[in-house]
């Protein structure tokens, strides 16, 4: 249970993140108040370019600033393709300010050493997977990853596909519950195919709720 009405300032480079990260507020934290701050062509630059520049930096930044300007407890960045990049962006902050993926992939690094990951976007899949290598490496762990990218199911929900979307991630989930311990599905976006899942050989890891319950527990823990 929440013991203060927080404020957090949820970062987002697409607009497939809200609805997963907003659902799962509501489900496990449902007394913090949620503030929005957007800038859609950051994902579809970096998709053309395949590139993050110092330009995009930047612009997370200003928004990260505006969501301290409306007076966040903490700030939450939603779109795990810029996560290497968030702990420097940190740094220039006094309230909490955590990557969309962060507590997911500790979790996973954690309870398993073999980890399959599934991505929808060309730049989230080998980004989830040196910072697993990094994490792993950090607790003195050997992990093997395995990596599948479905872009064609990222082009599926931006066309409202949604059926498409899932049906791609729920087969890959099937493929790569042989070999692995645990999935962790890398983007906001794709939280929502649990829901349609009607079973799982093992745990398929999500960031939404795994970023609540550490933001939360982040800010429940601070000195006031």
């Amino acid at each position: 249970m929440v013991n203060k009405t927080y404020r957090i300032g949820l970062v987002h480079a697409t607009m497939n993140s809200v609805q997963p990260i907003l659902k799962a507020f509501n489900t496990f934290a449902p007394e913090v108040n949620l503030l929005n701050f957007m800038d859609e062509g950051l994902l579809a630059e970096l998709n053309e370019t395949g590139i993050i520049t110092p330009d995009m930096i930047r612009r997370l930044v200003y928004l990260a600033g505006q969501a301290e300007k409306s007076k966040v407890d903490a700030i939450l960045f939603t779109c795990s393709s810029f996560s290497p990049y968030i702990p420097k962006v940190s740094e220039l902050f006094n309230i909490p300010v955590l990557s969309s993926d962060q507590s997911m992939l500790e979790l996973a690094v954690e309870n398993a050493t073999r980890i399959g990951v599934i991505a929808t976007v060309e730049a989230a899949g080998p980004t989830t997977t040196k910072l697993l290598q990094e994490y792993a490496e950090k607790s003195n762990k050997t992990v093997s990853i395995q990596t599948v990218v479905i872009s064609e199911a990222f082009e599926a929900i931006q066309n409202g596909n949604i059926h498409k979307h899932d049906e791609l991630i729920k087969n890959e989930i099937a493929k790569l519950s042989v070999d692995n311990e645990v999935i962790l599905l890398a983007q906001f976006s794709m939280a929502r195919v649990l829901d349609a899942l009607e079973s799982r050989s093992i745990p398929i890891l999500t960031s939404p709720e795994t970023s609540v319950k550490t933001i939360v527990e982040l800010l429940s823990k601070q000195v006031v």
